[in-house]
């Protein structure tokens, strides 16, 4: 009764996590959650009164599948002054959530079969959407300088890829973020396949350290498919994110999102955009910097005190996740089985692999626990590890 193409899609791993991280009594580092208390619900809802003080029936209305034109005028304005890159506003195409953008690229992409290159480890809601579509996935290992060169050029040579799909700005799951110099030199070998590059970038504007680094929109502009989210830096409920396309894919993407729903829900649109006119998104998100730079040196320094030496561990400059490596013929899915018992949780390294399971690195988010927690959870982890040892 059910199709080939849904049989083949496992359920997310995360999600079914959540089912168990959402007992209040469990200290929970697994899911990827903005900060509720950082939600800026007064100016929200402001902008609700006076989308409704205009009076314009238009607001409950169906609307076009592009999406608001003023939303996408500020988003690509948004580019220009956060990012230094000029994105066209009539390229961009309001989404479902940036999921929905990696389901839409599936469909307009993906035939059964075709080869596309993945990061290793990578982001699992990208590699779920795109099993969705029978593809073939070619995993490519990331490093703390970013994508393995040596590794990239050798799966360009030997597969026939129509994508790459990356998160360069505070990975997820690892947290590293790609140089500049390796931005350069992948840029470099995708030009030369001549295929498309999807840059996801949820995290990219929470950096608490460091310094900005390229897109790879200034490298190759015309293979460059970006995808974005307001879910990270305002609210996730609303479900809004994007996609910027060359204007040949855009036109098919465009076809995709008119099938699978119209358009995405107008009247969140027009809400966001009275948001950002009369609001500074920049002292906003500035907040959250600061709250998750605390709350990432809070987690290392637990690391630091209660974590046995053999364990290693990333160090992020932004975004919201640690990833963490045990000592080798440890598994972390067994470890998870330990902590949750005791009340703790966080994601074992499986879900973020191709075809590989039993692993021993894990993934732990910080942005969404105090600091309290935050201590009294690595403590606990670093007793489960202790007495795995």
């Amino acid at each position: 009764m059910f199709s080939n193409r849904i049989m083949g899609v496992p359920k997310s791993f995360i999600r079914e996590i959540l089912k168990i991280a959402g007992d209040p009594h469990i200290i929970s580092f697994a899911g990827g959650l903005p900060n509720g208390s950082l939600f800026p619900m007064e100016h929200l809802r402001a902008a609700t009164e006076r989308v409704f003080e205009k009076g314009e029936p238009g607001i409950m209305q169906y609307s076009n599948s592009e999406g608001y034109y003023p939303l996408r005028e500020k988003i690509a304005e948004r580019y220009r002054n956060s990012s230094n890159i000029n994105v066209n506003p009539d390229t961009i195409l309001i989404t479902n959530g940036s999921q929905q953008g990696l389901d839409i690229l599936g469909k307009v992409f993906i035939n059964e079969g075709d080869d596309i290159i993945v990061e290793e480890p990578g982001y699992l809601g990208a590699i779920q959407a795109f099993a969705t579509y029978s593809a073939r996935f070619n995993a490519v290992p990331v490093n703390e300088e970013g994508i393995d060169l040596e590794k990239l050029e050798q799966t360009l040579k030997g597969t026939s890829s129509k994508l790459i799909y990356v998160v360069p700005n505070f990975q997820n799951p690892s947290g590293i973020t790609y140089s500049n110099e390796n931005r350069a030199a992948a840029a470099a070998l995708i030009k030369e396949a001549g295929m498309y590059l999807v840059e996801d970038n949820p995290y990219g504007e929470l950096r608490f350290a460091g310094t900005h680094k390229k897109s790879f929109f200034e490298f190759i502009p015309e293979q460059t498919i970006l995808l974005g989210t307001i879910s990270k830096t305002i609210a996730p409920s609303f479900r809004l994110g994007w996609i910027a396309a060359p204007d040949d894919v855009f036109e098919k993407l465009l076809v995709a999102k008119q099938a699978a729903d119209l358009h995405t829900n107008y009247f969140s649109q027009r809400i966001v955009e009275e948001f950002l006119s009369d609001y500074s998104l920049d002292k906003h998100v500035e907040k959250i910097r600061i709250v998750y730079g605390e709350q990432k040196a809070a987690m290392i320094k637990a690391i630091e005190k209660y974590f046995p030496p053999e364990v290693t561990y990333t160090n992020p400059e932004g975004g919201m996740f640690i990833w963490g490596t045990l000592p080798k013929g440890l598994s972390a899915t067994e470890l998870f089985n330990r902590a949750v018992k005791k009340n703790v949780a966080f994601v074992p390294g499986d879900a973020f692999y191709v075809n590989k399971t039993d692993l021993n690195t894990f993934r732990l988010n910080y942005s969404n626990s105090d600091k309290e927690s935050i201590e009294k959870g690595i403590e606990i982890l670093g007793q489960c590890i202790r007495g795995m040892l």
